[in-house]
């Protein structure tokens, strides 16, 4: 429509409107009483006549001059109308998230345990990055691929919500974590390459230590983030017995030091977390750490629409004079 994305580049001539008014009170208190007059000695005999048409749109010539008026004080307002248009390249973050799921990850520290507390705010950080590919990492005293890096972040969602602890090996190679989640990032074109890593652990197994993949991530250009999950001290940990499962406290053992490292060498950064709280704050900075690069490019043409409103007053008083001069024309 043509009075969209209107902008005025006089505005002060628009307070010329408010004239429009008074000129409508003085044209009634100037004509609202003309009457004829005539000298008969009763008019009793008129009352009766119907008014015509014409006697019922002898007004509209005022209000067709009002209208002219008001669209010359528009158009002496200079309306224009504003083109634009946006070019965005997104360049999205490969983001690869190793998490362990060895048994250790149901202690009950983080609620209801450790291993669902990083499913669920991991879901939640994936939601808040659409520009982003993610892939999914898991392991234990094993490692594998849950999840390839993908745009499709509901099957990433899904697949992240399918895993459990147990599905593999037990123990805690975060040597060959790493060393997978960085062939899954090694080929990528992506601006920014970025693995984190939680784990609740000491590295125990596995063919490479954790130091070594994380100089190989550092070879290509690859960030790691760190972090360790677990309170200090003991930690709620459930044990099956004979007479069903029981909750036990369990010394909680996270090498940070070596975390603190592999997260040193890449340029990242290594976070504890001790209850689900903390995990979400973690990853919320992480979120602000790695932002995708946007660039916008604006273009914007402005059009004058004056000359639309000019040619509709010129019509409408033309318009008047010639009403004025047929139909409504009078004798003095």
């Amino acid at each position: 429509m043509w009075y969209k994305d209107i902008e005025f580049a006089n505005p002060e001539f628009l307070y010329l409107l408010l004239i429009l008014p008074l000129i409508g009170v003085w044209y009634w208190y100037r004509h609202g009483r003309d009457t004829a007059e005539i000298q008969i000695s009763d008019t009793g005999s008129f009352e009766s006549t119907p008014k015509s048409l014409r006697q019922y749109l002898h007004y509209s010539l005022y209000v067709l001059r009002i209208i002219a008026i008001g669209l010359l004080i528009m158009a002496l307002a200079r309306p224009q109308s504003s083109t634009s248009r946006q070019n965005i390249t997104v360049e999205g973050i490969d983001i690869v998230m190793a998490l362990d799921v060895s048994g250790s990850m149901l202690a009950q520290d983080l609620k209801p345990d450790r291993l669902s507390a990083a499913k669920e705010v991991g879901i939640e950080f994936i939601s808040q990055r659409p520009n982003d590919r993610f892939g999914l990492v898991i392991f234990s005293g094993e490692t594998f691929t849950q999840c390839p890096l993908t745009t499709d972040q509901s099957i990433v969602v899904q697949l992240m919500k399918e895993v459990r602890s147990g599905m593999i090996e037990d123990g805690t190679a975060i040597g060959d974590g790493l060393a997978t989640a960085v062939n899954r990032l090694k080929s990528s074109k992506a601006v920014s390459k970025v693995i984190i890593l939680l784990t609740d652990g000491v590295n125990n197994m596995g063919a490479l230590d954790p130091v070594s993949s994380a100089e190989i991530a550092r070879l290509y250009g690859i960030r790691i983030y760190t972090i360790g999950v677990g309170t200090e001290g003991l930690a709620p940990f459930p044990v099956q017995t004979p007479f069903g499962t029981e909750i036990r406290q369990v010394e909680v053992n996270i090498d940070e030091q070596l975390l603190q490292q592999v997260a040193r060498m890449t340029d990242g950064r290594y976070f504890r977390a001790t209850n689900n709280r903390e995990l979400r704050d973690i990853y919320n900075e992480i979120d602000q750490l790695e932002k995708s690069k946007i660039d916008v490019t604006e273009f914007r043409r402005k059009s004058e629409e004056f000359f639309p409103l000019a040619l509709l007053a010129f019509v409408l008083l033309t318009l008047e004079a010639l009403l004025r001069q047929t139909v409504f024309r009078s004798t003095p």
